[in-house]
């Protein structure tokens, strides 16, 4: 599929006719990545969207349309709002928000830092190039109207509840995260994510929780309104109280290990891991617990590397006889027993530490 990557278009105040009569409908009505303006009333302050970075997590963009149509007039939000739709040509490629995206090309949420997607994608895919190029019109559309805050809506890669990601903690970012889910994520892991843009203001990643979920659009929906109505004139107000888990470690298969999935020890070459495992994601996983099964090289098919590059993998993850189990109480999140959606490599995220705000 052949895509401009020099173009984006410019939205401002779209009428019903613009919104189509669905969000299915819309999305196929746009040619790639899209910016819509909504303006307040009495306000030069901006807040902007995300959605779509990647083409198959829906819950940000039917949020977003049911924002834009539900009273059959747009909303007026107490500042201006910026949205930003990316991935357009692979949410609507074959079959609606089937593809992360598209076959021949490269994750698009990876391109805002070029060493990352160097360090992580074939630098010899042609088209490399062009999507280093549109996060660039992405970021610059951001760092136009001079944002107060910044959401960038997704969902999670298996079934489990909404949280928030982001690299930093203060007053906005634990509101923002209120208006959305009563969990934030504070990361340091650099994977070349819009979030660790150096953006003036508060970034958080919102996972919605899975994509097939009607809740997940719920979530987005109901965190969308509260943001948007939000007084520019002071902090923006915190909802509910936030649990914090702090810096997350990534489980990660090493470099040509296989990965399956089952209910039972299959004796599959690599690791095998329940194919029930997303039922762990943020359930308390207590020390012993079954995660899945290993061949005869045991651990060193895994890897969970700490900020000083030491694999730690032995604190908490054990075997017995070829047990994967764990060694200790973690909390899981991000975990799929769908292969096509763990991407390279990444099992899950596992942290240990967790204090309330």
């Amino acid at each position: 599929m052949n895509i401009d990557f020099s173009e984006i278009n410019y939205l401002v105040a779209p009428d019903s006719r613009t919104l189509q009569a669905d969000y299915q409908q819309f999305l196929l009505s746009l040619t790639g990545l899209t910016v819509i303006d909504i303006k307040a009333k009495n306000s030069n302050e901006w807040r902007v969207i995300s959605t779509l970075l990647h083409g198959d997590e829906p819950s940000g963009l039917i949020a977003i349309h049911r924002w834009l149509s539900v009273e059959n007039t747009l909303p007026e939000p107490k500042t201006n709002i910026r949205i930003i739709i990316s991935s357009v040509e692979a949410a609507t490629f074959q079959h609606l928000f089937h593809h992360r995206y598209l076959p021949d090309g490269v994750d698009l949420n990876r391109c805002f830092n070029e060493q990352s997607i160097k360090n992580s994608v074939d630098i010899h895919n042609k088209d490399i190039d062009g999507y280093i190029h549109r996060a660039k019109l992405i970021t610059r559309a951001i760092k136009a109207v001079k944002p107060k805050a910044i959401i960038d809506l997704h969902n999670t890669t298996g079934n489990g509840p909404a949280f928030a990601v982001s690299t930093i903690i203060n007053p906005n970012v634990l509101s923002i995260t209120s208006y959305f889910c009563d969990t934030l994520i504070l990361s340091d892991i650099q994977v070349g994510g819009l979030m660790e843009v150096d953006f003036p203001c508060p970034v958080v990643t919102i996972e919605c929780g899975g994509r097939m979920d009607e809740q997940s659009h719920d979530v987005a929906y109901n965190g969308i309104k509260k943001f948007a109505q939000c007084d520019s004139k002071c902090a923006l107000p915190q909802d509910k109280s936030v649990k914090i888990l702090y810096k997350p470690l990534q489980l990660s298969l090493k470099p040509g290990c296989k990965l399956s999935f089952s209910k039972r020890d299959e004796g599959f070459n690599g690791v095998t891991l329940r194919d029930n495992i997303e039922q762990f994601n943020y359930g308390g996983c207590c020390e012993g617990l079954l995660l899945g099964w290993l061949d005869d090289k045991g651990l060193d098919n895994l890897e969970m590397l700490n900020d000083q590059g030491v694999n730690v993998i032995e604190n908490y993850f054990k075997t017995d006889e070829n047990k994967l189990l764990c060694a200790t109480s973690i909390k899981i999140f991000m975990a799929s027993s769908q292969s096509n959606l763990v991407s390279t490599g990444s099992l899950f995220y596992v942290v240990n530490n967790v204090n309330n705000y």
